[in-house]
């Protein structure tokens, strides 16, 4: 059903005979030829009747004129709503919508229209949403820290080790989050480059898993790593792809239930080198699973809370708590780093879980080896 006509467009005002007509071309002979038809009917039955002229070619013109005003109205009802409806998009309502129900160049330039303005719609509720959720974000550990430092002040606390590590976690996802914005005006600008290296694959997975160390421990979360073999070697940006894989980390450990565990696999498939993250969460629903990667998609609220953490070592840790924020920008950051890299990620199927698959060419940038990716 086409969506109803907006502002003050009425239904008797709105009458569009020629719709179903599939070119305006043929719309204006259609309407030239019921006009003129309309003003020499009228004057063959004046002359029949033997009105005469003088009344006669008046009243033949004004149906002629009549008919042609309401047909054209009808033609470019659509210009006129999309006119009003481009005011008010101005003002900030992309609620409007034009009815576009006519078959002609005009019928889907309202079609392009709507569509236009669903997209502007749901683009400004996404930043509504992002602009929300980032002031929640930075308030949170601005709080904590405000809150930690009122305290030092008063006397009420001293300096501990502890105190100063939670302020430092809560500097570090201040920190976090303001990266993941410049990245975001990155990702706009286009503005970015990789420096390449080789890295040893195993290593460098081993040290991503330390850096979500502290994340994984207050969720009693387990992290394995496997490499096969293990000298697999990967020619990519060592900060974008900590970036990749700590994004993907956090994001399995944020839907990993307490006690379970995840599992990060890397192996060489033809001339790519594949990374596989798993969880033992509820999973991604298969129509979801293109959508997580949209930007300001954000997925379920992390836990809160926070527990002592040890590390391995038997020290305290000083690593960092990569917390996601839930902004909805970590995923689509994951997928820009990655397609700079000419490679790709995706939702895989999956028994238990969740898996994302990142497929990277071993070799750095270029087109992936499609026998790997299929």
């Amino acid at each position: 059903m086409p969506p109803p006509a907006t502002g003050r467009h009425t239904r008797w005002r709105d009458v569009r005979p020629l719709d179903r007509i599939r070119s305006i071309k043929t719309k204006l002979g259609a309407l030239i030829v019921a006009s003129v038809t309309a003003a020499a009917l009228v004057t063959w039955l004046g002359l029949r009747f033997e009105l005469g002229p003088s009344r006669t070619y008046p009243v033949a013109m004004a149906i002629a004129l009549t008919l042609t005003w309401v047909l054209a109205r009808g033609m470019t009802s659509p210009l006129r709503q999309m006119r009003d409806s481009a005011r008010a998009m101005a003002a900030g309502d992309y609620s409007q919508q034009v009815q576009a129900t006519s078959r002609d160049e005009v019928g889907q330039l309202a079609t392009a229209f709507n569509a236009m303005a669903a997209e502007l719609q749901a683009a400004d509720q996404a930043r509504r949403d992002l602009v929300a959720n980032v002031a929640h974000e930075l308030r949170t550990p601005i709080a904590a820290l405000h809150a930690q430092l009122e305290n030092l002040v008063d006397g009420v606390s001293d300096p501990s080790p502890a105190m100063l590590n939670s302020a430092l976690r809560q500097t570090e996802r201040l920190t976090r989050l303001i990266t993941y914005l410049l990245d975001l005006s990155r990702l706009d600008a286009g503005a970015t480059h990789l420096n390449l290296e080789p890295l040893d694959v195993a290593s460098f997975l081993h040290e991503c898993t330390e850096n979500i160390f502290v994340a994984a421990s207050q969720r009693d979360v387990m992290i394995n790593v496997v490499a096969d073999p293990p000298d697999l070697v990967l020619e990519g940006d060592r900060d974008r792809l900590e970036q990749v894989l700590n994004n993907l980390l956090d994001n399995a450990i944020r839907h990993s239930p307490r006690g379970s565990s995840v599992t990060v696999t890397a192996s060489a498939i033809g001339k790519n080198v594949v990374i596989d993250v798993a969880d033992e969460g509820p999973g991604i629903a298969e129509s979801d699973r293109e959508r997580i990667f949209a930007r300001f998609v954000s997925g379920r609220t992390p836990a809160t809370g926070s527990i002592p953490v040890v590390t391995p070592a038997g020290r305290a840790s000083t690593q960092r708590a990569t917390t996601s924020g839930g902004t909805g920008i970590g995923l689509s950051i994951v997928r820009w780093a990655v397609e700079l890299h000419g490679g790709d990620v995706r939702v895989v199927d999956s028994l238990r879980g969740s898996v994302i698959r990142v497929t990277l060419p071993a070799q750095g940038p270029h087109v992936l080896d499609q026998d790997a990716t299929g």
